[in-house]
């Protein structure tokens, strides 16, 4: 029994969510669950594993519970929400999790590596009938896999800086289905490029589009939109444009928000024009990042951002009776928000790297498409006449409005203050004022204490 028990880990844990996942079907289980959990005998069984959206579609919750786009306007509610962790993330507390595990953010992230690796290892070995939907299957496992490594590198580790890149901690690379390994840290530097080689697995692998209806699969536009992502988080915005590029020319759609309903709570649906990966935050800190009524109210800064034109005003955000304004349902159609990738965001990408380079023309002519669909029809004055600095200001004004609470300030802070923007994250509860100083340690999320036991990797500093 003592064996057993010093064995249940996280990375063991993972083992048990896939029993349950597959509980139904006993042949997916294999005797030895230590070596490799899951025997996947088809492509089937390998595209069923990866169609499990409650793990691969998924990242952190900690960057929106952490971030500044919102605001809890009564102590009272602070004290009442149900975790400690919650309560930590908003005051940017050094000890984050006060010994709450299992931490989300690390082991569903994890488990969808697992899954990932699990169906890479499967696949030669598995029916290749038909060669497109394998490369597909292929393709769709290497992307969920750099999916989830990025996420996990924004959240546990250091902004990526080239300078620093080779000497700062990374993540665990788990390249293979077996649980046995305790892997050290890799660099930063490791990371990424881990990532950066999944990604162009992917591309080479996937449909350039799949349908609305099958957005929670990758297509080789996901692959460039992830990279424009990547590339934009490491500062590297000529490749980050060249990517943005890449995507938009395999789709560009931008929803008109002047046929969106402003009353509806819920005012897009899962099959969007916009989505092009679908994915939301792992379901945890729930009072603080999804659609709730009362328990938290967007930043008045924040708000006062959109002006009376600006339909995303009305359509992202509603006031309730006690006076906080919450946000709604965003393309993810429920109440658990949207992480994934969209078109919008890959316009504001091509802007940012445009106008860094000194191209005005290009910056605004994006902007100005995508703000041309967010006014009321014949309100919207295209923007020109602008100075470099003033253009650069507004693109990343307009990330702030265009993707609240997608989970990507947090990143967008680290990389900001990184460049020497100098911003400060500043809360008031119950009187006492509470500050984030620009690139702290405790923008990087300390890894779970369990994972820590177990495989002696070395801790975030905080």
């Amino acid at each position: 029994m003592k064996s057993i028990d010093k064995k249940f880990t996280p990375l063991l844990f993972i083992c048990f969510i896939a029993f349950g996942n597959f509980s139904c079907k006993k042949d997916f289980l294999e005797a030895k669950p230590s070596t490799s959990l899951l025997l996947l005998q088809s492509l089937s069984d390998c595209r069923t594993l990866l169609s499990n959206t409650t793990i691969l579609n998924q990242t952190g919750s900690l960057p929106i519970a952490a971030s500044d786009e919102y605001l809890v306007p009564d102590y009272t509610i602070f004290l009442a929400f149900e975790k400690q962790t919650t309560r930590n993330s908003y005051l940017w507390t050094k000890d984050l999790y006060a010994n709450e595990v299992p931490v989300k953010d690390w082991n569903t992230l994890y488990t969808a590596v697992f899954y990932a690796n699990s169906v890479l290892e499967a696949l030669p070995k598995s029916d290749r009938q038909s060669t497109s939907e394998w490369n597909h299957t292929k393709g769709w496992a290497h992307f969920a896999r750099a999916f989830a490594f990025y996420d996990l590198a924004q959240n546990f580790c250091k902004v990526y800086d080239i300078s620093n890149a080779g000497s700062d901690k990374g993540i665990p690379l788990r390249l293979k289905a077996g649980i046995d390994d305790l892997l050290p840290r890799s660099s930063l530097e490791a990371t990424y490029i881990q990532i950066l080689f999944d990604l162009e697995q992917s591309r080479q692998l996937l449909p350039n589009n799949l349908s609305i209806d099958f957005r929670n699969q990758p297509s080789r536009a996901a692959a460039f939109a992830l990279y424009a992502r990547v590339h934009l988080s490491m500062s590297d915005y000529k490749k980050a444009e060249d990517y943005a590029d890449s995507c938009l020319a395999l789709t560009n759609k931008l929803i008109d928000y002047n046929t969106v309903s402003t009353s509806s709570n819920s005012p897009f649906t899962f099959s969007n024009e916009e989505t092009i990966y679908h994915s939301t935050q792992v379901n945890d800190y729930n009072e603080v990042i999804t659609a709730t009524d009362g328990k938290y109210s967007i930043a008045p800064e924040l708000l006062s951002f959109y002006d009376s034109n600006d339909l995303r005003k009305s359509i992202f955000f509603r006031s309730n009776p006690n006076g906080t304004v919450a946000m709604k349902r965003g393309y993810s159609g429920r109440s658990n928000y949207f992480t994934g990738l969209a078109t919008d965001e890959i316009y504001l990408i091509k802007a940012e790297c445009a106008i860094r380079r000194s191209d005005m023309t290009t910056s605004l002519d994006y902007l100005n498409r995508l703000l041309s669909k967010r006014y009321k029809t014949g309100t919207f004055v295209p923007l020109e006449n602008k100075s470099q600095t003033e253009v650069l200001a507004l693109v990343l004004k307009e990330r702030q409005k265009e993707l609240v609470r997608r989970g990507l300030r947090w990143s967008d802070l680290k990389r900001l203050n990184n460049a020497g923007a100098n911003i400060t994250l500043t809360r008031t509860l119950n009187g006492q004022t509470y500050q984030l100083p620009p690139n702290d340690p405790r923008y990087v999320f300390p890894i779970p204490s369990d994972e820590i036991s177990f495989s002696g990797i070395e801790q975030n500093q905080r």
